[in-house]
């Protein structure tokens, strides 16, 4: 079973940047995709982006253009840069992977089918 941990999370001005860690622990994690996802303060999940073992990657339309999602396999760890940060960016962010199951619904997240996540971590944008 794969535990995933995210940081990288803060307040920043619109037009700022962060860049978003998820490290995991376990098996199997770098055989998976990966994937980030948020919920909105009014609690709609969005799909942000996703990447395959190889590296292929995938973008939600609001982010496309502004944010990279990258991976380290050696590492265990994913990242998430996010640049030109809007108010509307704003929301706990999670990372997912297909590497186990913790029990909670399972879903898709662009080209990842998500069945671990972390505990999140909190982006809010300014304006």
């Amino acid at each position: 079973q794969v535990q995933l941990t995210e940081s990288g999370g803060g307040s920043v001005q619109a037009g700022g940047s962060l860049k978003l860690a998820c490290v995991a622990t376990g098996k199997y994690w770098s055989w998976n995709c990966a994937a980030w996802y948020r919920l909105t303060p009014g609690g709609v999940r969005e799909e942000v982006a996703s990447i395959d073992k190889n590296g292929d990657v995938r973008y939600g339309g609001s982010v496309k253009g502004r944010f990279v999602i990258s991976r380290d396999n050696d590492k265990n760890t994913a990242w998430l840069q996010m640049d030109n940060l809007k108010p509307e960016d704003t929301g706990m962010y999670f990372c997912g992977s297909r590497a186990g199951h913790d029990g909670l619904e399972s879903f898709w997240v662009e080209m990842c089918y998500v069945t671990v996540r972390g505990q999140g971590t909190q982006v809010t944008v300014a304006s």
